[in-house]
């Protein structure tokens, strides 16, 4: 199926950097010569509004919360997994040498494993699940002797081990050996401390900037224009600075989506290569950014029907299983999702085939049938879902998407609730949302969101016969918790 645009569809541009005459009605130029002039045409007055609400902020303000802060960067530290599990190979009969943790991450040191003589611990292979115990560790080889007698063969698979810490055993009267069970020489044992994570964000300051003469301030208009923001008149310079400041709190809130933090190496295809001050790093990581760095993405539930649908979705709970398992989620999906979790979940109704089901809707026969679904819960989890308009606005998110849809974004799950985080400002543990913004302020500034008038025009401030009106902020999008975030791609 196609949908083509009419020939005379009404696509109106985005603003411009100047003035045209094209904004005002000129009854007496000669393009409008002839009846024009000798007749007053029935001019309707009001601008339509033809594209609905045109702003998309919002998203934040229903996800995140807002704080102040003073510093130049943002340090937090998030905690690492309680227990003890690790991916390896058997480099020998019995013996799994450690070669990565759970997840993976880079940096770690197969030697720092927490894996402990006499530890009871399940190996897990191609060959089999073994429940052994430790007897000897050295470095990042660990000898395994299962309970039950079995040799744990050799498997040279990369990774293809895991090795789980489920308890420990030891003899009446044995002390702490810290190589073999075999010992008979105590010696110290080590402790396992607990391991964290830290991580960075920097604000970004921004700007915008609207001016107007003091000439052009005076003109009255044919039309009368309203924004968004409740005004309106036949000053159109009114709409101007309205479209200006909309147009500004979007950038605040895309830029705290879309932004990327610059390449610390300036090389030469860098954005850091080319600014004035390219001994800092410029740029800062939001939330798309922030997800695909440390968080999860899928490529699933793009409506290619109910029950593959169905089966990925809960692919996804699986994932939040083994991440933190948090019970409540919003998500934000284009429509093109929206419709495919619609489709999943009313083809869950049993009692749909062969006629309409009420009741499972609630809803009357006389109502019509309501297949959009808000909120539902799967397994354990709950589920609201919302349209994401910057996803859909072919003038946003929405138009990027349809020029390259082999990496479109197509919505993001976001957890509910808090994260228990260590605050390296403050020195203690916090309760902090998953989502929340970091602006610049102090006693003597607040750079949350700042506007100021100079010129002649309003507030007499400079010789200039005009109105500039100035927009700033400084603010970054602190994402904690990443692990438990999905991004639908």
């Amino acid at each position: 199926m196609a949908i083509n645009p009419g020939a005379n569809l009404n696509s109106v541009p985005a603003s411009q950097k100047q003035t045209f005459a094209t904004n005002y009605l000129d009854l007496s130029s000669a393009s409008n010569a002839g009846w024009g002039q000798q007749y007053l045409p029935d001019l309707m007055e009001k601008e339509a509004e033809v594209f609905g609400p045109r702003t998309i902020s919002g998203f934040l303000s229903q996800v995140s919360a807002e704080e102040a802060m003073t510093a130049d960067q943002v340090v937090w530290s998030e905690q690492g997994r309680l227990h003890l599990s690790y991916k390896g190979n058997m480099s020998g009969n019995d013996v799994f040498t450690v070669t990565h943790d759970i997840d993976e991450a880079s940096g770690f040191t197969a030697a720092n494993h927490g894996v402990r003589v006499n530890d009871t611990v399940l190996v897990a292979n191609a060959n089999g699940i073994f429940k052994c115990l430790v007897t000897t560790i050295t470095a990042a080889a660990i000898t395994v002797k299962s309970y039950d007698g079995t040799q744990v063969d050799q498997l040279t698979t990369a990774k293809g081990t895991t090795l789980l810490v489920y308890g420990s055993e030891y003899g009446k009267g044995t002390g702490y050996y810290s190589n073999s069970a075999a010992s008979t020489t105590l010696e110290r044992h080590t402790s396992n401390e607990p391991d964290f994570k830290t991580f960075t964000n920097k604000p970004i300051i921004m700007k915008d900037f609207y001016e107007v003469s003091g000439s052009d301030a005076s003109r009255i208009g044919w039309v009368e224009v309203s924004t968004e923001a409740g005004q309106s008149g036949y000053l159109w310079y009114l709409k101007a600075e309205s479209d200006t400041r909309s147009r500004f709190t979007d950038y605040i809130e895309m830029s705290m989506l879309e932004s990327v933090k610059g390449d610390d190496s300036v090389n030469a295809n860098s954005v850091d290569a080319h600014i004035r001050n390219n001994a800092d790093v410029v740029g800062t990581q939001g939330l798309f950014d922030a997800i695909e760095d440390r968080g999860n993405v899928t490529t699933g539930v793009t409506g290619v029907n109910a029950a593959t649908d169905l089966a990925e979705f809960d692919a996804i709970l699986a994932e939040f299983d083994k991440q933190g398992a948090i019970e409540e989620y919003m998500m934000f999906v284009n429509r093109g999702t929206s419709l495919a979790m619609d489709d999943m979940l009313a083809a869950m109704n049993s009692y749909g085939a062969g006629g309409t089901s009420y009741g499972v809707f609630n809803n009357s026969e006389d109502m019509a049938l309501n297949l959009g679904f808000s909120g539902f819960r799967r397994g354990s989890y709950d589920f609201y879902k919302s349209d994401f308009r910057y996803l859909n606005d072919k003038s946003t998110r929405g138009g990027i998407n349809a020029a390259n849809a082999a990496n479109a974004i197509r919505g993001v799950m976001i957890p509910a609730g808090t994260s228990s985080v260590y605050d390296q400002t403050v020195g203690q543990s916090m309760k902090r949302p998953f989502l929340h913004v970091r602006y610049r302020a102090s006693q003597t500034d607040d750079r949350r969101m700042k506007s100021w008038v100079t010129g002649s025009v309003g507030a007499a401030t400079s010789a200039l016969d005009a109105m500039h009106l100035h927009f700033l902020t400084e603010r970054c999008l602190i994402t904690q918790g990443a692990n438990n975030f999905m991004l639908l791609k």
